[in-house]
């Protein structure tokens, strides 16, 4: 599906979609357990892959009305009857080779062409410090992946510069071994955010971790028991970040994004970045309301080190700003979906933005920038086509986004609900 955005203003209420990144763990977390009830989950294609995987390890989703209703594993999951595909979910895939590596048997995970090119290599390592099986068939630390176990409990050493996933994997997992494990982290740990909303849901879901001088641990022998059996995922700042960037570019008078409550998430940043760049922007953290008005924006350095998922938002930011905006420490951007430094700079190049693009920084150079419609490619990665759609409502004429379908792995009602706010888009 192929998508039109024309320059328009947008206004009024809206609510932000669940987190994906919370709902993820939730439903694992669930699987864990015996089983628990998970209240405002995001139900979209890559949360549905997690789903899938609980079933596949013995537990069951009720997934036919909200809230979702699931049956665990109890901490003992089965070995899968048939090969789990995880589709686009790379968070799925990670989350669930640890749960892997607990059953007594062998399991098989794979994806599409874009999940089998993600590295998985030092989480394969983990597992295989920890007595587990544990290979990519093409020996190249990518999907296809075969895991064996049941691992033991034990001390790893891994990378923290490649993906935190691999952390939130085995503190999940480690919980349910005999005697716990302990992450020794060999660099830096990017993205660390997303490891707080992993602590965050594993202590309500009542396991203990602990942050060490040089990494993680959690204790054996634990269980996973939500108080009242149930969980309740707080609302996506990374896909409010296309909704604020929205009104800061494009609101007449004002938009009020709802469902934004202060949380453990790293997005909760782009609050931050868009008052750095001059935006009208109030939030009221009780009530969880965020209201923005469009403004004049001046360029800025953002450190995406924490927060990878807003580098195509701050470059469409960046290219309707002032002067220059520097986005830096995003090579881990690479890794994601699809290279989404490189998507960037190329697809809004074709909008008329001016972009440099290194290794490890991208420069929007906003004084140079005239945004006009053209048509963009979507790279099947629903960041990089909500970022593109948002820039689509400030460029001049029309701006076509390819294959826009891709929104349904984090917020399948975007374009419902640009269009309920005012946004001028054709399917």
């Amino acid at each position: 599906m192929d998508v039109a955005i024309s320059r328009s203003a947008v206004t009024g209420r809206v609510r932000v979609p669940p987190s994906k990144s919370y709902t993820h763990r939730a439903i694992l977390a669930a699987g864990y357990a015996d089983g628990a009830t998970i209240h405002n989950p995001l139900v979209s294609a890559d949360t549905r892959a997690t789903m899938r995987a609980v079933e596949a390890y013995g537990g069951s989703v009720d997934d036919r009305d909200a809230p979702l209703s699931i049956t665990g594993f109890d901490g003992r999951p089965n070995v899968p009857d048939n090969v789990i595909d995880c589709t686009n979910s790379g968070t799925t895939m990670r989350l669930i080779t640890a749960t892997a590596a607990l059953a007594d048997g062998l399991t098989v995970l794979t994806g599409d062409d874009s999940l089998r090119s993600r590295p998985q290599g030092p989480l394969l390592d983990a597992i295989e410090q920890l007595g587990g099986r544990a290979e990519s068939t093409r020996e190249n630390g990518q999907a296809p992946l075969v895991l064996g176990g049941p691992i033991e409990s034990g001390s790893v050493s891994i990378p923290g510069d490649v993906s935190s996933q691999y952390v939130t994997a085995l503190l999940m997992a480690g919980g349910v071994t005999t005697d716990g494990i302990t992450i020794e982290l060999e660099t830096e740990l990017k993205s660390a955010p997303y490891v707080d909303i992993t602590r965050e849901v594993l202590d309500a879901f009542d396991v203990e971790t602990e942050r060490t001088e040089s990494g993680f641990a959690v204790e054996g022998g634990q269980d996973y028991r939500p108080e009242s059996g149930e969980y309740t995922v707080p609302g996506d700042f990374s896909s409010a970040s296309y909704l604020l960037t929205a009104g800061a570019l494009a609101a007449d008078s004002t938009l009020v994004v709802e469902g934004v409550y202060p949380s453990a998430q790293g997005d909760i940043a782009i609050v931050d970045i868009l008052e750095r760049m001059g935006a009208d922007i109030d939030w009221d953290r009780d009530a969880g309301v965020i209201t923005v008005e469009r403004s004049t924006l001046t360029g800025i350095e953002v450190d995406v080190g924490d927060t990878p998922d807003l580098l195509p938002t701050i470059a469409v930011l960046g290219a309707a700003a002032d002067g220059e905006t520097h986005i830096v420490n995003c090579e881990h951007v690479r890794y994601k979906e699809t290279d989404r430094v490189a998507a960037m700079a190329n697809e809004l190049d074709k909008l008329g933005g001016a972009v440099t693009e290194a290794h490890d920084t991208l420069t929007i150079h906003g004084e140079e920038s005239t945004l006009q419609g053209a048509r963009v490619a979507g790279y099947d990665d629903h960041r990089i086509i909500m970022a593109l759609s948002i820039a689509g409502l400030s460029a001049k004429g029309t701006t076509t986004v390819e294959n826009a379908e891709h929104v349904d792995v984090s917020f399948p009602n975007f374009f419902a609900t640009l269009d309920e706010i005012g946004a001028d888009i054709s399917r």
